[in-house]
């Protein structure tokens, strides 16, 4: 019986011992499993491009729209009547200020002064001859009197046909570039028929409007950065000199003046012109590329890029709710939420999420330029 008792005990060891071998084994190989079925579906590293978070001096502006406009400009017009002799001018071409530009036919009117001077002439000789007599006192005060006027009438007279000679010359009344005139000799003008337009191009106005809210950052001697499209990429600077005490009250809008400068006469008056006015003192703002923020209806995100845990492993994205400032062409202002050196991802935001490993490539990196142009293709 104890034999017996005793191989019992022996195969019930056994199964037990087979059992928990079994039941560890299929653990084992169970937990194998797990971990490769994990792996497979772990996220594959995604290939990004980044950016780092640096401090940049930001000058506040206030952007606009205007319209240039001369300093000087005017349609140069003749007061006289009469027959265009010469044409002293090309069309665009500069003209000085007082150069004869249009010579119209005076030899009447020459005619007429000389016969006036001449009468001048004898009326002082009389009134010199009398004077002589009347100290003398062989004529009467009355006398001297009355060739004194005669005098005085016969030079007002001279001068009088001398000033209507000088308008048959047609000069220019300050310095300018010409435009296109259709006026040629032999042609009859009237007083008014318009000759040619002057304008005065360097320096030239600018004016623009803005809303009544920026009535206190806008002042008088503010620096003012004028664009257009016809010089793409050129910008031409100026100040401001009036602002105008009226705001309309249709628009809620002031309107401000300032002056640009234009040594190269590339601005021309009648332009449409983009204006940034410079309001208040620089600041200093955490800048980053617009493209690396994501705009959700709860907050503003980026991706931070953390570094691996351990050698030869990827980089992974960490979410980070972040505020924002102000805005300047490619770029954007972070108030809070990152700090200086901060690598976040710029662009490849749509296929990761938070804790995705990474791949950085930046051999292609999107805008960051504060001051952005329109390009077309």
């Amino acid at each position: 019986m104890k034999r017996v008792m005793f191989w019992r005990l022996v195969i019930v060891l056994a199964l037990v011992i087979l059992l928990v071998g079994g039941a560890v084994g299929f653990n084992m190989v169970k937990a194998r499993f797990i971990r490769k079925a994990m792996a497979q579906n772990a996220s594959a590293p995604q290939t990004v491009s980044t950016a780092t978070a640096e401090y940049s001096q930001w000058q506040p502006q206030i952007r606009a729209v205007g319209s240039l406009r001369a300093i000087h400009g005017v349609e140069v017009t003749t007061e006289v009547a009469g027959l265009v002799r010469s044409v002293d001018f090309k069309s665009g071409s500069d003209a000085r200020a007082g150069q004869v530009l249009v010579q119209l036919n005076a030899d009447p009117d020459i005619a007429q002064l000389r016969a006036l001077t001449a009468e001048a002439n004898l009326a002082a000789l009389v009134y010199h001859r009398d004077l002589i007599q009347y100290q003398a006192q062989a004529i009467g005060r009355a006398q001297l009197d009355t060739d004194a006027a005669n005098l005085r009438s016969a030079r007002d007279q001279e001068a009088a046909q001398a000033a209507l000679v000088a308008k048959k010359t047609v000069r220019a009344p300050f310095g300018g570039r010409l435009g296109i005139t259709t006026v040629n000799p032999g042609q009859y003008l009237n007083p008014g028929n318009p000759i040619v337009t002057l304008e005065s191009v360097d320096p030239v106005y600018v004016d623009f409007h803005l809303p009544q809210d920026d009535l206190s950052r806008v002042n008088v001697g503010e620096s003012v950065h004028v664009t257009t499209d016809a010089f793409p990429g050129e910008a031409f600077e100026g100040k401001i000199t009036s602002i105008d005490p009226l705001v309309d009250p249709s628009t809620r809008n002031f309107q401000a003046e300032a002056v640009i400068r234009n040594p190269r006469e590339k601005l021309l008056p009648g332009m449409f012109v983009r204006t940034m006015v410079d309001a208040g003192a620089r600041e200093r703002y955490l800048t980053l590329p617009q493209t690396a923020v994501t705009y959700n209806p709860y907050g503003e995100t980026v991706y931070l890029v953390s570094s691996p845990a351990k050698a030869g492993a990827h980089p992974t994205a960490e979410l980070k709710f972040v505020t924002l400032g102000p805005t300047r062409g490619d770029q954007v202002a972070v108030i809070k939420g990152l700090r200086a050196g901060d690598v976040v991802v710029s662009s490849g935001q749509m296929k990761i999420k938070n804790g995705t490993p990474l791949v950085v490539n930046n051999s292609v990196l999107p805008l960051d330029n504060p001051n952005p142009s329109p390009q077309e293709h």
